[in-house]
């Protein structure tokens, strides 16, 4: 009767301690690994950026709420980098904006300070959209981070922008999901908030994840402990995996619920009411799509991802460098890494950086994070250090705040026209439209004009004609009470030659449609 006792509780010990085992995660404990593999992951997560930002460039918001069918051929030869790097350097945009924050890094050190970052960024002669553009423009004009990114003062706050730049965050924290937040905390509040932070927050983290895992399943889900459960974001991503379960070998119907209940943008300007969205959301979830369907393979993983189309090469240039970490440099497809040889000494436009100076210089500043995080290195073994994921603090852009028209305008201020006004219904409106010139050979200038809502002065206004200076949109007010309201424009410095246009008002009400968003 003992013994039957005694190896009844020595199984009930041997289960538990099994199941335990299994639960655990790999995280769970100090991970070790080398020098040369650390090397290997972190040359593998550049190169897959570029990769993939350069296999999805033809394809980039030309197919908006629709894939790229199956029949659709995609460009790839040995050639294809080059190419894009001599003729059309801007489409490595999702590399070289990195590039900017880790050349402060470099020069700074590690606790540089969100201004320094800030500064470079809004001074760097690279062109910019959206909210980085915005943020930008804030930073120029005195509105510094994290008020920069924000969405009272940045329309664009829930936009890809950081999702696309913090690829260096998790590869400067290997293992280390903490610590990326960290990172994504002081940098990426220059341009974005909410959910629109998130998205560089959560592919940080499946990049810090990619050195310790090899199960892409595992990095997925593992990295969305980063976000709050009470994000939107999250509840996207949480859909996706869930569609990923339901829908195990079908990556379009997992496309389609996506598109059916998380596609309504309402933040962007340019995206609400059209079919063009860049949020961070949906494109976020194109990248998951692609790493959990593709399942390790970085062929079925490209090719997805860009088929799920909209941002159609920073997706897949997240997905890329983020599957680039888990493999290694050297475990990446020889199909896919020849195009990437004749580049690796070249500069990346607006840098002095090569890819090869990158790998050097991210191996340079992840040995330096780790050391300043608690990780043991002896010889070329490093121990890292377990870090118990803990999520980012909640942040919601535009609460309360619900599309319902989007009007045309089409008025011009002038040296004729000084002033317009115009009523909306509602709680809050954008207005778009730009600074111009009138004849091409005029030098850039400067137009300023004062912005009245309901007889009440809220903002002066300065609205350069340059396109690396330029105000993303003309004016906008958010949390005005519900109703009737008066909108009016005053140009002060009327200028020979130069006008500033205004396109179309983008109103908001407080009160949700009633025959919209119902899957939300």
């Amino acid at each position: 009767m003992k013994t039957n006792l005694f190896l009844f509780l020595m199984l009930v010990i041997f289960v538990a301690t099994t199941s335990c085992s299994k639960k655990q995660s790999p995280t769970a404990i100090k991970t070790t690994i080398t020098t040369e593999v650390l090397k290997d992951k972190i040359k593998g997560g550049w190169a897959g950026q570029v990769i993939g930002c350069t296999f999805g460039g033809p394809t980039e918001f030309q197919y908006k709420g629709t894939m790229i069918q199956d029949y659709q051929p995609i460009p790839w030869d040995n050639d294809r980098c080059k190419w894009y790097y001599e003729n059309s350097p801007g489409l490595y945009d999702d590399v070289y904006m990195d590039l900017t924050f880790v050349d402060i890094f470099e020069k700074e050190g590690l606790d540089a300070p969100a201004s320094s970052h800030a500064n470079a960024f809004a001074n760097a002669e690279y062109m910019l959209w959206h909210a980085n553009q915005a943020a930008r423009y804030n930073i120029l004009n005195g509105i510094a981070p994290p008020e920069s990114g924000h969405w009272l003062n940045n329309p664009h706050a829930d936009d890809i922008d950081f999702q696309i730049e913090a690829d260096f965050a998790g590869l400067m924290s290997p293992g280390m999901v903490n610590t990326s937040t960290e990172i994504c905390d002081k940098v990426g509040h220059i341009m974005n908030y909410g959910d629109g932070w998130y998205g560089g927050v959560y592919v940080a983290a499946m990049y810090s994840l990619a050195f310790v895992s090899n199960d892409v399943n595992y990095i997925v889900t593992e990295a969305l402990k980063s976000i709050p459960q009470e994000s939107e974001f999250y509840k996207c991503m949480s859909d996706v995996i869930g569609w990923k379960k339901e829908f195990p070998d079908d990556w379009k119907r997992n496309w389609f619920e996506c598109e059916r209940k998380w596609s309504s943008d309402i933040g962007c300007p340019d995206g609400v009411f059209n079919s063009f969205n860049i949020d961070a959301k949906i494109n976020a979830a194109y990248i998951v799509i692609g790493l959990l369907y593709g399942e390790g393979d970085f062929s079925k993983t490209m090719e997805i991802s860009t088929r799920c189309g909209q941002d159609s090469d920073c997706n897949p240039a997240s997905a890329g460098g983020i599957l680039g970490t888990m493999l290694g440099y050297s475990a990446i497809p020889e199909y896919w890494k020849a195009p990437v040889y004749p580049v690796e000494d070249m500069d990346f436009k607006y840098t002095t950086m090569s890819l090869n100076d990158v790998y050097e210089l991210g191996y340079k500043h992840a040995i330096a994070v780790l050391e300043k995080n608690g990780a043991t290195i002896k010889g070329n073994a490093i121990e890292i250090p377990f870090q118990e994921i803990v999520p980012a603090k909640l942040e919601v852009c535009f609460e309360g705040h619900f599309p319902i028209a989007r009007n045309h305008v089409g008025k011009q201020m002038n040296i004729k026209n000084h002033e317009f006004e115009l009523d909306f219904e509602g709680n809050g409106f954008v207005l778009t439209g730009n600074a111009q010139k009138l004849i091409k050979d005029l030098p850039e200038s400067v137009l300023e004009f004062e912005v009245y809502v309901d007889g009440q002065k809220v903002e002066q206004v300065k609205m350069p004609t340059s396109l690396t200076t330029r105000r993303h949109e003309v004016a906008w007010k958010y949390q005005l009470s519900e109703g009737k309201h008066q909108v009016k424009l005053k140009l002060i410095n009327p200028i020979e030659g130069y006008q500033v246009r205004v396109d179309n008002i983008l109103v908001y009400s407080s009160a949700k449609p009633a025959n919209a968003w119902k899957t939300n």
